[in-house]
C-alpha cells in the first residue's frame, strides 16, 4: 500500500508541474524517476525492491507493451510507402553499428568476455519508444522525422530480442538453450506479427454484422480490449508481444480510424499510467550501492553509448538522404534507453550467467543517464524547428484544423503540452 501512495503522491506532483515542465528541461519522468530513488533504498527506504522481483520485470514489460501498442497507432500506412528507406536505414545500418560499437567498448574498457560484451551490446542497441514519445508526439518537429524515430524505436525492440537470447544461450546453454534455437525464435517472431495483424482485423471484421456494433460511449474500449487479449495471448504461446503490439495499433489504425480516435485520449493516458508507474519502480533500484559496484570504464561505456555510438551510428546510416543537418542530428541524439532494455537486462540478471550482476549494473546505469539525458532535452531541441516554415510537409502534419469557415484555416496558438 505503501507503493500505492508514494504513486498517488508522484502523479499528483507531476500533474501540478506539468505546466512548468512544459516550458523548461524538467520533465515528469525525470520526477518520477528522482522519486522512486528518493523513496527507494538507496533514500528513504519507504518501498524495498528488488532486480529480480516480478514486480520490476511486470511494470516494464506492460508499460513497454503499452506505448507500442499506441503509438503504432501514429503509423501511417501511406506515408511509410513513400518514406520507408530512411527507418529501414535506421534498422538494417544504424542498429547493427549501435550494437557493435557497444560490445567492442564493453570489451575493450569493462573486460567482459566476447559473449557477454555482445549481450550488453545487444540489450542496449535498440531505441526506446517510451522516451523516444517525448520528441515523436511534438508537432514543432517534422514529420518525417517523427516517423523514421517513431517507426524505429517501435520495431528494434521486437529485432533485438533474438540476439539477446542467442547470446545468453552462448553464455549460458543449460539454462536458457530451450528459449534460443532460431526456430524458436523465427516462431515467436512470426507468432507476434501474426497476432498483431490478425487480431484488429478479425475484431473489425466483427464490427461489420449487423447485429453487432459499440455504443459510442463504449468505443474505447473496444481496442483496449485487444490490447489485453493480444497481451495474455502472446504470453501464453510465447509470442512476440512487443512485436504483436506496434503491428496491432498500427493495423487498427489502418482499418478502423474511428476506433483510434475514440481510443486515443484513454490510450495515451493508460499508457502514460503504466509508465509512470514503471519510472517509479526502476528509481528505486538506483541505489548509492548499484551505482558504487560499476567500474570506471563501466561509467565511460555509459556515457559513451549516448553520446558516441548511437549518434555516430545513426548519423553514417542516413548518409545520402534528404534530411537536412537538423534532423540528422536530432535522430541521432535522440536515440534513448528505456524499458526494453531494462526487460532485456532482466533476462540477463536471472540467466544466472557468468558475471550477470555486473552486466545488469552496466545496463541500469546507462539506462537511468539515458532518461536523463534525453528526456530533459526535447524541449530545447523541439524548439530548433518550427514546421510551419518547412517545405515539403503536408498540410495536415502541420497541426490542427478549425471550423471556423468553409475552406478556412486559423493558425494554431504556440501552446506546448505537457512533457512526458
Amino acid at each position: 500500500m505503501i507503493l500505492v501512495i508514494v504513486f498517488g503522491v508522484a502523479l499528483l506532483v507531476a500533474v501540478l508541474l506539468s505546466g512548468l515542465a512544459a516550458r523548461s528541461v524538467l520533465s515528469t519522468s525525470l520526477l518520477f524517476l528522482a522519486g522512486g530513488a528518493l523513496v527507494g533504498d538507496g533514500g528513504l527506504g519507504l518501498i524495498h525492491v528488488a532486480p529480480e522481483s516480478d514486480i520490476v520485470r511486470v511494470t516494464a514489460d506492460l508499460a513497454l507493451f503499452a506505448v507500442l501498442f499506441t503509438d503504432g497507432m501514429h503509423v501511417r500506412f501511406a506515408d511509410l510507402r513513400e518514406r520507408w528507406k530512411s527507418p529501414a536505414r535506421a534498422l538494417g545500418l544504424g542498429m547493427p553499428l549501435a550494437f557493435l560499437g557497444i560490445a567492442l567498448l564493453t570489451h575493450w574498457l569493462v573486460g567482459f568476455d566476447w559473449t557477454t560484451s555482445f549481450l550488453v551490446g545487444a540489450v542496449l542497441s535498440p531505441t526506446d519508444p517510451v522516451f523516444a514519445s517525448a520528441i515523436v508526439g511534438r508537432r514543432q518537429v517534422p514529420a518525417r522525422l517523427r516517423q523514421l524515430l517513431n517507426v524505429e524505436s517501435g520495431i528494434n525492440d521486437g529485432l533485438a530480442l533474438p540476439f539477446v537470447l542467442i547470446f545468453l544461450a552462448a553464455a549460458a546453454p543449460s539454462g536458457h538453450g530451450e528459449h534460443a534455437s532460431l526456430g524458436s525464435i523465427a516462431l515467436e517472431l512470426f507468432l507476434g506479427l501474426a497476432f498483431g495483424i490478425v487480431a484488429p482485423l478479425l475484431v473489425n471484421g466483427l464490427l461489420r454484422f449487423r447485429l453487432l456494433g459499440a455504443e459510442p460511449k463504449l468505443q474505447p474500449l473496444g481496442p483496449l480490449a485487444i490490447g489485453v487479449i493480444l497481451y495474455s495471448v502472446c504470453h501464453l504461446t510465447h509470442a512476440n508481444a512487443y512485436l504483436a503490439a506496434f503491428s496491432a495499433g498500427s493495423v487498427l489504425a489502418a482499418v478502423s480510424p474511428e476506433a483510434k480516435q475514440a481510443f486515443e485520449p484513454l490510450g495515451d493516458s493508460l499508457s502514460e499510467l503504466a509508465k509512470f508507474a514503471a519510472l517509479l519502480i526502476f528509481g528505486a533500484l538506483l541505489t548509492g550501492e548499484l551505482f558504487g559496484e560499476l567500474s570506471f570504464g563501466g561509467y565511460v561505456v555509459a556515457v559513451l553509448a549516448i553520446v558516441l555510438i548511437r549518434p555516430a551510428s545513426l548519423l553514417l546510416s542516413l548518409v545520402g538522404t534528404s534530411f537536412d543537418r537538423r534532423e540528422k542530428l536530432t535522430a541521432a541524439w535522440f536515440g534513448p534507453k528505456g524499458f526494453a532494455s531494462v526487460v532485456y537486462g532482466l533476462l540477463v540478471l536471472q540467466a544466472g550467467i557468468p558475471r550477470g550482476e555486473e552486466a545488469f549494473t552496466l545496463i541500469a546505469v546507462t539506462i537511468a543517464f539515458s532518461i536523463v539525458a534525453h528526456s530533459s532535452s526535447d524541449v530545447p531541441i523541439a524548439r530548433l524547428f518550427d514546421v510551419e516554415e518547412l517545405a515539403g510537409i503536408p498540410d495536415d502534419e502541420r497541426g490542427p484544423r478549425w471550423p471556423f469557415g468553409k475552406g478556412e484555416r486559423k493558425p494554431p496558438k504556440r501552446v506546448e503540452g505537457p512533457r512526458t
